[in-house]
């Protein structure tokens, strides 16, 4: 693929002399669950779906021979990801180079446990801070009752 942009239909690459449009679709979900990944792939799939069947259709219709797919990429809040699908995905995006797949899986992977850790250090922050702030911003459940539950017990105020 040529080139890639971010627009209002999200991002997509393309490649005007194989008349060839790709949606790119990245999530992070939550990976708590064995069938994780194929639940949040139809989700995706039945996102785009309509937006692709117009494409093709109106791209068969004008005569025009472009086609319109979806690539979905997705990888788990706690860092976890299929190895070979993302791999081969990269591949069919005209990622050739076995070493460079490699590496954006590898960093794709970083990034998420760093965004991770990230968001669990502010939870924690605003958690230990008592400032009315912080309170309102919280979902009452968290503030009261859950924090037995997160084992977490805040410190007092010091003086």
């Amino acid at each position: 693929m040529c080139i890639a942009t971010v627009n209002s239909l999200g991002t997509h690459a393309y490649e005007k002399e194989k008349k060839i449009c790709v949606l790119l679709e990245y999530t992070r979900a939550t990976d708590t669950n064995e069938d994780w990944a194929e639940k949040k792939k139809q989700e995706k799939n039945e996102r785009y779906n309509s937006l692709l069947g117009f494409i093709n259709h109106l791209s068969y219709r004008e005569k025009s021979s472009w086609k319109a797919s979806q690539t979905n990429f997705t990888t788990g809040v706690r860092g976890s990801l299929h190895t070979n699908q993302f791999l081969t995905r990269l591949e069919s995006l005209g990622v050739k180079n076995k070493n460079t797949r490699e590496a954006i899986r590898n960093r794709t992977v970083q990034k998420t446990l760093s965004m991770s850790d990230r968001i669990l250090k502010f939870f924690l922050i605003a958690l230990n801070s008592k400032s009315d702030c912080t309170l309102q911003i919280l979902p009452t459940e968290i503030v009261n009752k859950n924090m037995e539950s997160f084992n977490l017990h805040l410190q007092p105020p010091r003086p």
